[in-house]
């Protein structure tokens, strides 16, 4: 299946899913068949290209081509793959853990 973003002003405004068959002319299969218009963009759903797999509210970059997720907190940093990361890593212990913002740190969940 192919899924494509509509974008309005540089922001996904929705995502669908076409049959693969359509994927070479999915622009004008979505405009002209489906009858939606606006501007469409394809994503991958396993990240394969234009950063990450659109989702409603994420940033199109025109210049870098790429979809960017919403920041999830002001502390993180967008990654050279385009993913938001923590300043400090996640703990690799096996717990959960929360992000706690206003220490900059991670907090066990249980």
């Amino acid at each position: 299946m192919a899924h494509f973003a509509k974008i309005y002003r540089n922001k996904v405004k929705q995502v669908i899913v076409i049959d693969d068959s359509f994927e070479e002319n999915g622009k004008s299969y979505i405009n002209n068949e489906l009858g939606l218009s606006g501007e469409w963009i394809q994503t991958s759903y396993n990240d394969n290209f234009r950063g990450n797999f659109a989702g409603v509210g994420y940033d199109y970059d025109k210049v870098n081509d790429v979809f960017i997720a919403p920041q999830p907190f002001p502390s993180w940093i967008l990654d050279e793959n385009w993913k938001w990361v923590s300043p400090i890593p996640y703990p690799t212990d096996g717990l959960l853990y929360d992000w706690d913002e206003d220490n900059l740190n991670w907090i066990k969940k249980y």
